[in-house]
């Protein structure tokens, strides 16, 4: 699929803004890092690995538009601190920071102008890093999938939510261009409609069958063996395998363990947190009640009623059959497994 959700631009940052799709196709061209802050924390883009990508790119574009190298350091941190606040739960938002924060410190000394080429050609690495390693993992993960089967799906973890190729999705994407029919079935994945508006859009791109439903009829039809198997992305994963995900993973998990489906989650490296032992360290994003009261401009709740909004859960790893990753499928036990290949 022909889509690019982000790319650095000289002096500039280009964001497809996600929460006009599938209706209109917009670019905001970030000139300023702030403006990538705003555009994390607003979710124009979302998704862990593109998260990643935008916080690198964003500190590249903070240093790109420094006119000198007084108090390098001291402003260097500040962009670092305003991007870092935006979302706390996606790992590869720290993993980049982290990562050029590195780059940094290994080229301070140099001129300003170097610097902020040295910035700006790391944070097109990553981007094109993550292309390359999703690709893998879609290699790994597209024998699971077999002809005629059906594959559950929820919120978006496709091209859009990362550099362009997908995890969840890039599974799927691997599995279709190796020849494989299936059906995708997509959660809807309430409040801001990810499955029914990116994944459905991506997978109709693709020309792969997808039926969208609500979140809440999955249940029903894995009773009823319409579901054959489930593919997630992931935000964070902890040193034990528990993962994080977006709201709604975690009852998937339970029920497709309960009817004997396996579940799967696809990710890259820079997805896990080696850091924290277990996902009761997960940070997990709390926004705002209004984002569930409202659709679009549209109130569907009465006035005075208040709503509670948790962006992810976590999904314990005894739920987990698998995890998806560009070095190969980690089965349980995880831990030790992960310690290893990390």
């Amino acid at each position: 699929m022909q889509v690019r959700p982000i790319w650095w631009a000289k002096g500039a940052v280009m964001i497809l803004d996600q929460r006009l799709l599938p209706w209109k196709r917009v670019y905001l061209k970030c000139t300023r890092y702030q403006q990538v802050a705003r555009a994390i924390k607003n979710m124009a883009i979302r998704g862990a690995p593109a998260i990643g990508i935008a916080a690198a790119m964003g500190v590249a574009l903070g240093v790109y538009n420094l006119k000198s190298n007084r108090n390098l350091e001291g402003n260097f941190d500040k962009i670092c601190q305003t991007i870092i606040q935006t979302r706390p739960t996606a790992r590869n938002l720290f993993w980049a920071i982290e990562r050029m924060k590195k780059v940094f410190l290994r080229h301070k000394k140099k001129s300003l102008s170097e610097l902020k080429q040295i910035l700006a050609k790391e944070a097109q690495i990553i981007l094109e890093e993550d292309v390359a390693t999703n690709r893998q993992i879609g290699y790994h993960g597209k024998n699971l999938i077999k002809m005629g089967m059906t594959v559950l799906t929820h919120c978006n973890a496709g091209a859009l939510a990362t550099g362009g190729y997908g995890t969840a999705l890039g599974v799927i994407r691997a599995a279709w261009e190796e020849g494989m029919r299936f059906q995708v079935i997509a959660d809807e994945t309430r409040p801001y409609l990810q499955g029914a508006r990116l994944t459905a859009w991506e997978l109709q791109q693709e020309g792969i069958p997808v039926t969208v439903i609500t979140d809440s009829i999955a249940g029903y039809l894995m009773a009823q063996g319409k579901v054959d198997l489930i593919i997630v992305g992931a935000d964070r994963i902890a040193a034990n395998g528990d993962t994080a995900n977006k709201i709604g993973t975690y009852t998937l998990a339970v029920l497709a363990k309960n009817h004997g489906i396996p579940f799967y989650v696809a990710a890259p490296f820079s997805t896990f947190d080696v850091n924290i032992s277990d996902g009761c360290y997960i940070p997990v994003e709390e926004r705002r009640g209004k984002e569930v009261i409202f659709i679009g401009k549209k109130r569907i709740c009465p006035e005075g009623v208040n709503a509670l909004y948790y962006a992810f859960d976590v999904t314990p790893a005894e739920y987990i059959t698998g995890i998806i990753t560009e070095k190969g499928i980690i089965t349980p036990p995880y831990k030790e497994k992960i310690k290893k290949l990390k």
